[in-house]
């Protein structure tokens, strides 16, 4: 049975996501503010965690970043503000992923069962091939042994990708897996952040292969 955290402090949500997550087979921990959630997802093991942004004590960027210190744990941030800086600083501090208010609990859960196969993936997931190296475990990427600096998309994008070396994978599909089931956005947006992701990779940019009208794989 998989086990998340609950670190909220409105009562009334947090007994939402509890009934919603036992009903859907999860075991819950509950945490009411910042300092608790870091401490029990420090003491204990976890298979995701829900972390509210604004939070009592310890706002939940800040616990993000302290839990991400020694534990390796999917988190799905909950923002009750539509602010990309806002967004784009979980993405920074550690979140697996962003929600914002107010949103439906089948998709939160949907978005967290995601996560979790994605960290199963990532954990024995270490794939060199030519210079390029990526170790999704540890979510860095070297090129020719230099350290790739890229965006925390990019990171999500190629780790899905290599994470399913060999695969062909639509456009829609990436679009659902990387970047969300609500989100709005449309192929363009799968292509233009390909096209960010090849430039870092320089050399190795052809190691992603287009497949026209369908999507794009990897070849590692």
């Amino acid at each position: 049975m998989p086990r998340i955290l609950i670190v909220e402090d409105d009562e009334l949500i947090r007994k939402e996501l509890k009934e919603f997550a036992e009903f859907d087979g999860f075991s819950v921990v509950e945490a009411t503010n910042g300092f608790e959630g870091v401490t029990k997802a420090r003491e204990q093991e976890f298979d995701a965690v829900i972390m509210d942004t604004n939070l009592p004590k310890l706002n939940g960027f800040l616990a993000t970043k302290e839990i991400k210190k020694s534990k390796d744990v999917p988190i799905v941030m909950i923002c009750s503000r539509a602010d990309e800086h806002d967004e784009l600083y979980g993405f920074e501090v550690g979140a697996s992923d962003f929600v914002k208010k107010p949103f439906s609990t089948q998709i939160l859960f949907a978005r967290i069962e995601a996560v979790i196969r994605r960290g199963k993936r990532a954990y024995v997931k270490r794939v060199a091939s030519d210079g390029l190296e990526v170790d999704i475990g540890g979510r860095t990427v070297f090129v020719d042994g230099k350290k790739c600096e890229m965006t925390p998309k990019e990171y999500e994008l190629l780790f899905y990708l290599v994470a399913n070396a060999g695969t062909a994978i639509t456009r829609d599909k990436l679009l659902t897996d990387v970047w969300g089931f609500d989100f709005h956005g449309d192929d363009r947006t799968v292509d233009t952040h390909i096209k960010m992701l090849r430039s870092s990779l320089g050399p190795y940019r052809d190691k992603i292969v287009t497949l026209r009208g369908l999507g794009y794989k990897i070849e590692m």
